[in-house]
């Protein structure tokens, strides 16, 4: 538990401090040239990685967004389509990298609160190769989905909407930064949530407790290319051991994430209590809280909750972020409720 006083940090799960244990293994860590696959701790990961999800191979990667960007530009030609979700973290989020990165045209579809699109929007968003049309590289999914409050998008949901990309011979990738969150709120393990798609990334540095690093996993096949993307992207690391091992630790960390959602339930039912605030049972460790009932700009929301000393992230003009993570306990998002409540009141 955190002091009474102490700035309680929910703006991500992107924000814990590495584990003591993280940070003796970073310093004893055996290392190599990566670039060289000499790296034994980075090698250990990457295999570790693809057992944890169920792929031939695996590739470690800086960020969760180079993930992604290396995952459309090994699937996709310049001037293809990419088709995915209006509110994906590729579409939204990644400064428009499918885009600039590997010259790819992106389709939206709108899946509202399913989060996936139906297997009949898939296939109406498909696009033929022709004379005047690019055709669709890939199909990109996410699971759980940032944007629609970490939902947990349903295994046979997943396998639908993949299914119908495939039969047309169109890859698919999963954005999967948090499919471990996904795994533990299902009740599923990882690999069968990424069993229907070509691909997936997910994130060591989100809930897991990694201070920094993702992987992209795939075939062999797949996972040479994304090497060589990499390199390209500038991604080439190289004693990179002493940032995979604590990566290493987090994989050891998926189980608790149950604690993250239950933390989670919790906060979000402490939120929705207050007058002029809507905040729905999650899924799993994001609650999201809107106040447009009360007419609060999330913008105001976000400083005053800053100044009571809880951080949090504007989502939409009324919609405020805020996400548990295993630096945050119970004691602490009951101060969290408290502060929040200040907030709101001081803002009503």
């Amino acid at each position: 538990m955190s002091e009474a006083a102490a700035f309680i940090d929910l703006r991500s799960d992107t924000v814990t401090a590495p584990s003591a244990a993280m940070r003796e293994a970073a310093r004893d860590a055996e290392v190599g040239d990566d670039v060289y696959r000499d790296d034994p701790t980075v090698n250990e990961l990457e295999r570790r990685a693809a057992d944890a999800v169920g792929t031939e191979a695996a590739l470690y990667v800086p960020s969760g967004t180079m993930a992604n960007q290396i995952a459309v530009h090994v699937h996709t030609e310049p001037g293809q389509e990419l088709l995915l979700e209006r509110e994906s973290h590729i579409y939204r989020w990644e400064l428009a990298g499918a885009a600039k990165l590997s010259g790819a045209q992106t389709r939206t579809i709108d899946a509202g609160d399913r989060c996936v699109p139906t297997p009949e929007a898939v296939r109406e968003g498909l696009v033929e190769e022709d004379l005047h049309r690019p055709g669709t590289g890939l199909l990109s999914l996410e699971n759980t989905h940032n944007y629609r409050g970490g939902t947990a998008v349903p295994v046979e949901q997943i396998a639908a909407a993949a299914e119908v990309a495939r039969d047309a011979d169109v890859p698919v990738h999963l954005d999967g930064a948090r499919v471990f969150n996904a795994a533990v709120a299902l009740g599923v393990d990882a690999s069968e949530i990424v069993d229907p798609v070509d691909t997936v990334t997910f994130c060591l540095s989100k809930g897991l407790g990694a201070p920094v690093g993702s992987i992209v996993a795939g075939d062999e096949a797949f996972v040479e290319e994304a090497r060589r993307v990499r390199k390209l992207f500038g991604g080439g690391m190289r004693q990179a051991g002493m940032i995979a091992a604590p990566g290493l630790l987090a994989l050891e960390n998926v189980d608790r994430l149950a604690d993250d959602h239950a933390n989670a339930e919790r906060l979000a039912a402490g939120l929705d209590a207050l007058d002029g605030v809507r905040a729905p049972e999650p899924d799993t460790n994001i609650v999201v809280a809107h106040t447009d009932d009360g007419g609060i700009a999330a913008a105001d929301l976000v400083a005053a909750c800053e100044e009571a000393g809880v951080g949090g992230v504007e989502f939409a003009e009324h919609t405020t972020r805020f996400t548990t993570h295993l630096d945050v306990d119970g004691d602490d998002v009951d101060a969290a409720i408290d502060r929040i409540g200040d907030a709101v009141a001081e803002l009503a």
